[in-house]
């Protein structure tokens, strides 16, 4: 069994114009002060990070993990979340996602999309380059818009809204595969890849791919009220990327999982500080110990009442107390005893072995037969 990785951070929600949080030199220091060991990396945040420049220099890779190991951390992951949206979205939400964007493609939707892809394919060799085995994305989404079935779905439409979705993802999952990373897909809402049914559904459409995996973030899975640890049972080996998130559901007689469209404050569901929420860590890094998950633990920071720096500060510890150290024997390994088959046929009242009794018919190992 493998012991997870961890924690990390996912620096998005803490980066700002001011110092330390204005580089990745500074948000590496401020993340291992607090006791992190991993960061992972938006690649659209230009003030941490160059994606195109980590595409085609080592060694610009070799300097970003040299301020890394001299703050005492490592790289967990590169996400391209943003731009992961822009690769397959209903047009219903152009306007919105113009910022997920370079600002001189805003109010051409082919043009994003096109420079998505090419972010992708970009994140795929710098992962490479920083030695990196995953990748942390969305999916994006074209049959979002119709994802409650009124009015009613036209017969095919979600078919062919996810064979458009392979098709897009295909030939990005197989330049992942030519550098040997994993694709970990975020189930959200939001996206089309958003609990396990639309991500068996995408799974069809790309020929079951090595390289499309998931990033699991139970957080989501509680706002949705899908069972998260039933989850890791049927998942467990395309879980290759971990948001340790936490978040709570509280429905009253006025809203439940669709939130009635109100701030995140007054919604029946919302994310939580880690530890403050419903989510049942324990149980959890339990699954994930016993399944082998291979990656590391990573704080994402998304709460509507408590301050980043507090939730960063008690998230630290908050994973470094559940990661379990796993065994490397059994328990009762102590009273054991060597694999002997004519004893345990003894032991089960059967006859010995057939090639025993050959012996002792031939009047061999008679001594034998009373031990």
């Amino acid at each position: 069994m493998k012991t997870i990785k961890g924690p990390g951070i996912f620096l998005a929600q803490f980066a700002d114009d001011n110092a330390p949080f204005n580089s990745l030199e500074g948000l590496a220091g401020w993340a291992a002060k607090l006791g992190f060991v991993g960061v992972q990396i938006p690649t659209w945040d230009s003030r941490l990070f160059d994606l195109k420049a980590a595409a085609e220099s080592q060694d610009y890779c070799d300097e970003i993990l040299g301020v890394l190991n001299e703050a005492g951390v490592a790289v967990t992951e590169l996400s391209t979340h943003l731009q992961g949206q822009l690769i397959a979205s209903h047009s219903a939400y152009d306007a919105l996602l113009e910022g997920f964007a370079p600002r001189e493609l805003a109010g051409n939707p082919k043009e994003c999309q096109a420079w998505a892809v090419q972010q992708l394919e970009w994140a795929a060799k710098a992962s490479r380059n920083l030695g990196l085995n995953a990748h942390a994305t969305f999916s994006g989404a074209l049959a979002w818009p119709f994802f409650y079935p009124w009015p009613q779905r036209p017969a095919g439409l979600i078919e062919e809204a996810f064979q458009e979705l392979g098709r897009r993802w295909l030939p990005i999952l197989n330049d992942f595969d030519d550098v040997g990373v994993d694709v970990c897909f975020e189930l959200h809402p939001g996206e089309d890849l958003h609990d396990g049914v639309t991500y068996e559904r995408f799974l069809s459409q790309v020929n079951d791919h090595k390289r499309a995996n998931i990033l699991y973030d139970p957080s989501h899975m509680v706002l949705q009220q899908l069972d998260y640890l039933e989850f890791l049972d049927f998942y467990h080996d395309r879980v290759r990327a971990f948001h340790v998130k936490d978040a709570e559901f509280r429905p009253n007689g006025k809203s439940g999982v669709y939130g009635g469209y109100q701030d995140w404050i007054d919604r029946p569901g919302r994310f939580r500080s880690l530890g403050d929420g419903q989510v049942d860590f324990r149980s959890i890094f339990s699954k994930m110990a016993q399944y082998d998950f291979p990656g590391w633990a990573v704080l994402e920071w998304e709460c509507c009442l408590k301050h980043p720096k507090s939730g960063a500060t008690e998230g630290a510890t908050f994973i470094r107390d559940r990661i379990i150290h796993v065994t490397d024997r059994a328990f009762d390994d102590f009273a054991g005893s060597a694999a002997d088959e004519a004893k345990n046929r003894r032991i089960l009242g059967l006859d010995p072995p057939p090639e025993i009794r050959l012996e002792w018919s031939r009047g061999e190992g008679k001594g034998d037969r009373g031990k």
